[in-house]
């Protein structure tokens, strides 16, 4: 029933078989590298609300983005800090604690093989005592002395 092939199979109702525009990912018209569809189907499958807008994930999806980079970065300073090329558990736990945001928006997560922050009480550090101020002076004026008794 086709005739001289203008009407191709699977068109969807474009006349004369224009070639189709190749799609482009709302995560790239939004500039983005974390998945605008993805983030809004869980958005919907999640049943958060009855509705989603059309906004919502792609605002989702940028601060994700925005977290991720910035847990990213300083952990990978605080790699680089270890004289490591590759970001471990430990690296991310140093970077999020040290950060004072972040550390607040994760202050109830714990971080498996991230370890602890190294911490000493001041109280447990040994104190300075008097002796061994005067003992300073004392080895100093000891030195003097001995030229005097040779």
């Amino acid at each position: 029933m086709e005739t001289g092939g203008k009407l191709k199979k699977g068109a969807g109702g474009r006349k004369g078989g224009d070639p189709k525009k190749k799609s482009v990912s709302r995560s790239v018209k939004a500039g983005l590298q974390f998945p605008v569809g993805r983030i809004g189907r869980y958005l919907k499958k999640g049943r958060y609300s009855k509705r989603v807008g059309g906004g919502a994930p792609v605002y989702l999806a940028a601060v994700l983005e925005y977290l991720a980079a910035e847990v990213l970065e300083l952990a990978g300073n605080a790699a680089r800090d270890n004289k490591k090329n590759r970001i471990i558990p430990r690296h991310v736990l140093l970077a999020v604690r040290n950060d004072e945001e972040l550390g607040k928006l994760l202050a109830g997560v714990t971080i498996a093989h991230g370890g602890v922050i190294p911490n000493i009480n001041p109280v447990l550090l040994p104190k300075k005592t008097e002796k061994a101020a005067t003992k300073e002076p004392k080895s100093s004026s000891k030195a003097t002395k001995s030229p005097r008794k040779s």
